[in-house]
């Protein structure tokens, strides 16, 4: 490994640039100070950025939001295995295993798509709110709580989907700032569409959520019986993910295009 710091900015979920969720991946051949991650998320500014230290064969993964770490981020995972395979740190035909703080991250490739291993996530229903329409504008479907600690949210239609406006000062402020809303596509060609806030973190809307389909795959596999689904995050930038459930665990594959490679002077 070469003793230079190098950052990458990929967009992850998108098989264009511009598109999709960019994130921040920093090759590292040992670990640096918390702070001095904390800066370079801070400065990158990006919702997330993923340091990848490389010890040996051991590929240890941590991510930082511009505001606080976080203990798992998919789309900075799959943009970090992207960087691996396209510079060839790992041959394409080998397995990438993250060591973060979710546990150990199973990844691959096939056929210009990255594979993620992740954890599948509990869908517990609560009663809806009183207050929750003050915050997002509309009374949901369904209200729930997953088991990583986010606010999950059915509502009726893409439609209520795409127009929904959170108040995001009041949200961040308020039990519900780490949400997930869904409701069935209205497109044949997906199965269900997706938006994320966590305002709670400093990340308004994340233009798309690979963490999030690991309590989405379980919550529509137990509304359909299915197993594997195309979700589509309708953000402004938007993105794509091929998704399936394995007993407790999620597979979730996207496309990446890396955007840019510089040399950190700090």
């Amino acid at each position: 490994m070469t003793k230079d710091r190098i950052i990458y900015q990929v967009d992850a979920f998108t098989p264009e640039t511009f598109k999709g969720n960019p994130a921040g991946v920093c090759i590292l051949d040992k670990e640096m100070p918390e702070e001095w991650m904390k800066n370079i998320a801070a400065e990158l500014h990006v919702s997330e950025t993923a340091f990848v230290t490389i010890e040996g064969d051991k590929y240890k993964i941590r991510y930082f939001t511009p505001e606080s770490e976080i203990p798992l981020c998919g789309h900075a995972t799959l943009s970090s295995a992207h960087i691996m395979y396209e510079t060839g740190i790992v041959d394409k035909n080998s397995e990438i295993n993250f060591l973060s703080k979710a546990g150990k991250l199973k990844i691959r490739y096939s056929d210009d798509w990255v594979i993620m291993n992740f954890p599948a996530y509990k869908v517990i229903g609560e009663q809806v709110p009183e207050d929750i329409e003050r915050y997002i504008g509309i009374r949901p479907a369904g209200y729930y709580r997953t088991s990583h600690g986010w606010t999950f949210i059915l509502l009726e239609t893409e439609a209520d989907v795409i127009g929904l406006n959170p108040d995001f000062k009041a949200l961040k402020s308020s039990p519900y700032g780490d949400m997930i809303v869904t409701a069935p596509s209205a497109d044949p060609e997906f199965d269900f569409c997706v938006r994320c806030f966590a305002p709670a973190v400093g990340i308004d809307e994340d233009p798309v959520t690979g963490s999030a389909h690991c309590a989405l795959v379980p919550f529509w596999h137990n509304k359909t019986g299915r197993t594997s689904f195309t979700s589509h995050q309708v953000s402004k930038r938007g993105g794509i993910l091929k998704v399936a459930l394995l007993g407790d665990r999620v597979e979730i594959a996207g496309q990446a295009k890396t955007v840019f490679r510089a040399e950190l002077y700090v």
